[in-house]
């Protein structure tokens, strides 16, 4: 019998979790020929075939079934050494954090320097994207830690709370004032992309207090909001922390009509399997992160 590698094991345990090649080498960032040898010179060193391959897909034989029991074994203490034997500064690797534009536009920068600091040849890949975009990307393995507005209720998952951001309500600075501001509302909206938290609850707000005629305008960017308010286009409910310089030169105004939408709720989420010391590091520096920058930036 030929020897067998660790990463063979986990390119092994990537297609049965994530019920093929194609997706497995999406999340290995492998080609598909790549996985695919990976695979066969497995079954090559183990005499063995591990799937039996169908129209319908991969299937673990009785063998690949026994395997996968002492592939998990074999990974969890790979994964032990490297969180207690090996020097945090020798790890290498790869960590792909996806965050939202709030996020990436406040505290993500601190973090992948603390994480640079604690583990300089680990490559750090930061993403930013929609909440629902970087669900959808930590589930199928595509990020390793997404840090959006959650939680994500899923088994697989693991949430921590970070320290949220309270929104305020803005207009522009030199746009028609009214005499009642509640009846800022009832101008153009923007607000937060669909299929989000703040979207759903603004929505369901306006339609109650204003009408089905109230208009809301979603934007998967918050500069762009800024900017449009700015420019008198409509009125917005966004981050106080983000909007305070705005503010304090004088292109926006904050205004009160009386309700605000809740303070956005962000989670740092990653999936228990396969279980990785570094990323679970990355998650809790991002709640140290988040609290640090929330009590240096109380407004």
């Amino acid at each position: 019998m030929s020897q067998f590698t660790i990463e063979q094991m986990r390119t092994f345990l990537t297609v049965v979790r994530l019920g093929g090649v194609h997706r497995a080498a999406v999340a290995l960032n492998l080609t598909q020929p790549a996985v695919t040898t990976r695979i066969k010179t497995l079954e090559t060193a183990l005499c063995c075939s591990l799937f039996d391959r169908t129209s319908g897909g991969l299937k673990l034989t009785k063998r690949g079934e026994l395997l996968l029991t002492y592939a998990e074994r074999l990974e969890h203490l790979a994964e032990l050494v490297r969180r207690d034997v090996i020097d945090p500064a020798a790890l290498d690797g790869r960590l792909r954090i996806g965050a939202s534009e709030t996020v990436a536009q406040c505290w993500l920068p601190e973090l992948a320097s603390r994480l640079h600091s604690t583990y300089p040849k680990v490559d750090i890949e930061l993403k930013v994207d929609v909440s629902s975009e970087l669900r959808d990307a930590l589930l199928s393995r595509e990020i390793d830690l997404a840090i959006l507005l959650g939680p994500i209720s899923e088994y697989s998952v693991d949430n921590i709370v970070l320290h949220g951001f309270e929104l305020a309500w803005y207009r522009a600075a030199d746009g028609e004032t009214l005499g009642v501001p509640a009846d800022y509302l009832k101008r153009p909206v923007l607000t937060y992309a669909k299929n989000t938290r703040p979207y759903r609850e603004l929505k369901e707000y306006l339609f109650d207090h204003i009408g089905p005629e109230a208009s809301l305008m979603p934007s998967s960017s918050l500069s762009a909001c800024f900017r449009l308010v700015e420019a008198d286009m409509g009125v917005a409910a966004l981050p106080r922390i983000l909007g305070k310089p705005h503010v304090s030169e004088g292109r926006i105004r904050e205004f009160d009509p009386g309700w605000v939408p809740s303070p956005l709720q962000f989670t740092a989420s990653y999936l228990t399997e396969p279980k990785s010391h570094i990323t679970e590091t990355a998650a809790t520096l991002a709640l140290e992160v988040s609290a640090t920058y929330a009590a240096q930036n109380t407004i």
